[in-house]
């Protein structure tokens, strides 16, 4: 097979290996092991770089043999071994220590990108609700319990899930971040968990899934409600017995993830409609987070709006920006639907077209300046209205602004199509709206 082999007697002769040599598989006779085969075993699994270890063990032996499987060995081969059985196991072995290798490589990697991403953004906390939320924040970092956030589209709720993690003893370990509203439901479930090479059509190997990756880190699944009840039956698992098993596999992969998942949906709601496990929804909720919309906190957005002008300037290597008082001040008085993410869009759109180094009110949106929504509704028709009915009239308005296209709504709002749809079934608003070209509305009688 190509390999370099070293041959010893015993166990004892291991120390006495030059020290260039570090093998990548060992191949163990079971009856060197002696009575206590288990404490003979565990020093040479121990350490990141530890080689793969595989038994051979007599016909007598096998059943003890097998007993030390993921206590340090990794497979076992009766003696005497058939030479393609041996070349199989050694393959398969080395494959393994391989991937194991892979993998943590990808942790550290992806834990570094994460560190660099999260220097860039920091939680903007000048009000008092969003001084309230760093102050939890804090408090819950500190624990290892499952934490979910809960907050309208675009309020920034991956980046509150990051606070949490970098203020946690998780820091130094990767956060991996899944959208389960991007993902149809079939893909999912290998997304989160991964799958053995033939799994399924197109499996030409093993892939490692969210939960592998984020190993001895956290995992932020945003979205959360958008997922089919065999994947939330899944989850749960996972998080009551830490493991998981991998599509088409037949062994379960043991991990140490905290899960951060988030949601603009009411749970409490698809729990009672069936469409969300009550055990679930009630695991998930221990540790609440919930962020308030943007036009609860108008006092963080001139620091908002520096922040974001800074970053689009760097990351489009231009010079910085200032916004005038004028300016300042339109972008204080729009009532912003899509929260933070419309903001930040809304300045990056704005710093790309305008040359000019010092940003006025009038190279602001006409929405904005004149501190109106995308779908024209003034910002004081917020004061005496629920926000059932200021949301309903604004989708209502930016529907009919953009021609009835719910596509565009969504961009115009913020949001995502998904969410748009849901809201507009929420609120009622289907059986007003005009119906979708070539799509006649559905008549609930028939």
């Amino acid at each position: 097979m190509g390999h370099r082999v070293v041959v010893l007697p015993d166990l004892a002769a291991l120390p006495r290996l030059d020290g260039d040599v570090a093998p990548d598989l060992m191949l163990i006779d079971y009856a060197l092991l002696g009575a206590e085969p288990a404490p003979q075993l565990a020093p040479l699994a121990r350490g990141d770089e530890a080689p793969s270890i595989v038994l051979v063990a007599a016909p007598a032996d096998a059943a003890a043999a097998w007993n030390l499987v993921e206590r340090g060995a990794q497979d076992v081969v009766h003696r005497p071994p058939y030479p393609q059985e041996l070349r199989l196991r050694v393959a398969r072995a080395l494959e393994a220590r391989d991937l194991g290798m892979h993998l943590a490589s990808l942790e550290e990697e992806i834990a570094e990108r994460s560190r660099r991403s999260f220097s860039d953004r920091i939680l903007v906390a000048r009000s008092d609700a969003m001084r309230a939320l760093v102050e939890m924040i804090g408090r819950v970092a500190r624990m290892r319990t499952t934490v979910l956030v809960l907050g309208e589209s675009g309020v920034g709720k991956e980046l509150v899930a990051r606070t949490v993690h970098f203020r946690s003893p998780r820091l130094d370990g990767p956060f991996i971040a899944l959208n389960c509203a991007a993902l149809p439901p079939h893909l999912i479930e290998s997304e989160l968990f991964g799958h053995e090479r033939g799994a399924f059509t197109g499996a030409i190997s093993r892939r490692a899934g969210k939960f592998e990756l984020a190993h001895r880190g956290t995992l932020f699944l945003d979205e959360i409600g958008e997922t089919d009840m065999p994947t939330q039956a899944k989850l749960l698992r996972v998080l009551e017995q830490q493991e998981f098993m991998r599509v088409g596999g037949s062994r379960p992969v043991r991990v140490d993830v905290r899960l951060v998942a988030a949601t603009n949906a009411d749970l409490e709601r698809l729990v009672r409609e069936g469409r969300f496990r009550e055990d679930l929804y009630y695991r998930l909720k221990v540790l609440t987070l919930q962020v308030p919309p943007l036009r609860e906190r108008r006092e963080d957005i001139p620091d908002l709006a520096e922040t974001f002008l800074v970053q689009v300037c760097r990351n489009n290597h231009l010079r910085p920006r200032r916004l005038t008082a004028a300016a300042l001040a339109a972008l204080c008085r729009y009532p912003w639907p899509g929260n933070v993410r419309e903001l930040m869009n809304t300045l990056e759109a704005v710093v790309v077209s305008t040359p000019a180094e010092t940003l006025d009110a009038e190279h602001l949106p006409p929405p904005v300046r004149v501190g109106i929504s995308a779908s024209g509704v003034r910002s004081h028709a917020i004061a005496g209205s629920s926000l059932k009915d200021v949301e309903a009239e604004t989708i209502r308005q930016t529907l009919a602004a953009m021609q009835g296209s719910r596509t565009r709504a969504a961009e115009a709002l913020g949001i995502g199509l998904r969410t748009l749809r849901r809201r507009i079934q929420e609120l009622g608003l289907d059986r007003e709206l005009p119906p979708r070209p070539g799509r006649p509305r559905r008549n609930d009688a028939s």
